[in-house]
């Protein structure tokens, strides 16, 4: 009587349900490397050296912990490449008279998995993934009937639930749930950035790493140099250096970019989190702990947490209330392509060249960037928002559809309607300069707004409001954009949207192949 406990690449977790309550001598481990897992998506060629070599390495954790592991290398002979294929046959292999497995992240994972039982033949028992801090039944419950699902109240009911920042007497630490408005600073001069923790690779990450620029050297990005976390080991070094190194200015400046500085004060623990090697509340622990200690101020240590158990964990939540519709979500009838420069960072405008050209080297760039300037641009140029979409779950390490496509497809393409975020997020370059230190030496005038060197963000915000009036005029968050529109005289109006249409035209859309691929085109 065998149990066969298929472990995903983002379930690398000893405290994973599958592996509880289970006789190791009888059960085997089943892990797979497998294309159709690193090319669904053409990945960052970081992002999948990471998986693999985290994968690798928790392994042989396990079998250092006495489980039997069958381990299926990419390269491997009879490797099937598919989830359900090689769980197919690891069954037969092992003879399994069960299957038990914790449901997949994802929405595609989890419809293979509904299908296992009747691919092998052998009872499959699909456990939730209670390494979140809000089951998905609770964020349903809490979901039903509400005119608004936004995160800030959600927030406020995790905070609750976990008891995180909240006083003896059930109040938000300080009087308030959210310091957001301390937290928009922009760095002086001088300032010494710390960096993130660096681990060099060993033997088994040089090894993935080695298969991965032989096998996927056509996908984007940087391959080395390689110093992420890979092991469990490593996350909590990360976390340490984290909390004594950068919380205590990472609130002020979390929403600053300056070119060079591809961390300022953030990690890369997202990484750690969604691959499982560290937990949500054990960060947030962590950080409270630095606060409690007199270590990290309270707005620097409510903005992480907030993150973790606000943005996080909704997301998550959006993403299985809404899907499978959420992913073919285009309220604003998006239909341009991606700008090739997505890919090649080869654009006179610095902010975006500077934000992709990190993304080419790191597969990381933070929220910011993210929001604020890739997004931003995307939003404001009208670009397909599953393009969109997909570029976001290519080119990031902490990329996975749960929390990137809620990230896109709502909060920053707006292309859900409003499920997630009251307004839009767009800007013109006036934020950009605000924020960050890309304007000064930009090819493109940030004062200029409209005509030949003028910065392309001024023209197309206005463009973009212009596009939608009719959905957004009574919108009160927008109200005074529309205002400040309406009193432009109309021969103004018209040279923004000549200027914008002029921009838009000249943009070259990228060639196919980048994101997804045909499966006529894929060679194993």
């Amino acid at each position: 009587m065998t149990t066969l406990i298929p472990v995903l690449g983002d379930q690398l977790s000893h405290t994973l349900a599958s592996l509880r309550d289970v006789d190791r001598g009888d059960a085997v481990v089943v892990m797979m490397e497998v294309w159709d897992e690193a090319t669904y998506v053409r990945h960052h060629k970081k992002k999948i050296a990471l998986i693999f070599a985290a994968m690798r390495h928790f392994a042989e954790e396990l079998r250092g912990q006495g489980w039997t592991v069958d381990y299926v290398a990419l390269d491997a002979d009879g490797n099937t490449h598919s989830f359900t294929g090689e769980v197919a046959r690891a069954a037969t292999r092992h003879r399994a008279s069960a299957i038990r497995v914790v449901a997949g992240g994802e929405y595609r994972v989890r419809q293979a998995q509904d299908a296992w039982a009747a691919e092998t033949g052998v009872p499959v028992e699909i456990l939730e993934d209670d390494r979140f801090v809000c089951p998905l039944p609770d964020f349903y419950a809490w979901a039903q009937g509400r005119r608004e699902l936004r995160m800030e109240f959600f927030y406020r009911d995790m905070r609750r639930r976990t008891g995180l920042l909240m006083t003896a007497d059930g109040q938000p630490e300080g009087g308030k749930w959210n310091y957001d408005h301390d937290n928009r600073d922009t760095p002086p001069r001088g300032v010494n950035y710390p960096a993130p923790e660096r681990f060099a690779p060993d033997d088994v990450t040089r090894e993935v790493l080695a298969l991965v620029g032989r096998r996927f050297a056509a996908h984007f990005g940087d391959l080395e140099p390689f110093a992420l976390p890979v092991t469990r080991a490593q996350a909590l070094a990360a976390l340490d250096h984290f909390v004594a190194a950068a919380l205590p200015d990472f609130g002020r400046y979390q929403d600053a970019m300056v070119a060079g500085q591809d961390y300022l004060f953030h990690s890369s623990l997202s990484l750690c989190l969604n691959l499982g090697l560290l937990g949500a509340l054990e960060v947030c622990e962590a950080a409270v702990a630095a606060y409690d200690r007199g270590d990290a101020p309270l707005n620097a240590v409510e903005g992480f947490v907030r993150q973790i158990i606000g943005w996080r964990e909704y997301m998550r939540g959006m993403y299985w209330w809404d899907m499978p519709a959420f992913a073919q979500r285009n309220a604003l009838k998006a239909v341009r392509p991606l700008p090739d420069f997505y890919w090649t960072g080869d654009t006179d405008m610095r902010c975006l060249a500077e934000s992709v050209g990190q993304t080419k080297r790191e597969a990381y760039a933070h929220h910011i960037q993210r929001l604020m300037v890739l997004g931003n641009f995307a939003l404001l140029a009208g670009v397909d928002p599953a393009q969109v979409s997909d570029w976001f779950l290519v080119v990031y390490f902490d990329a996975y559809e749960w929390v990137e496509l809620p990230n896109v497809v709502g909060m920053s393409q707006f292309a859900d309607g409003g499920m997630i975020a009251s307004k839009p997020y767009v800007s013109s370059g006036a934020y950009i300069d605000r924020m960050s230190d890309y304007c000064g030496r930009c090819a493109y005038d940030v004062k200029k707004k409209t005509g030949a060197g003028a910065c392309p963000f001024n023209a197309l915000y206005w463009d973009f409001l212009a596009r939608h009036e009719r959905r957004f005029a009574g919108n009160p968050r927008m109200r005074n954009m529309y205002a400040t529109w309406g009193r432009f005289p109309p021969e103004k109006q018209a040279e923004y949207r000549a200027s914008a249409a002029a921009f838009l035209d000249a943009l070259v859309p990228a060639g196919e192949g980048w994101a997804r691929q045909s499966p006529a085109a894929v060679a194993r």
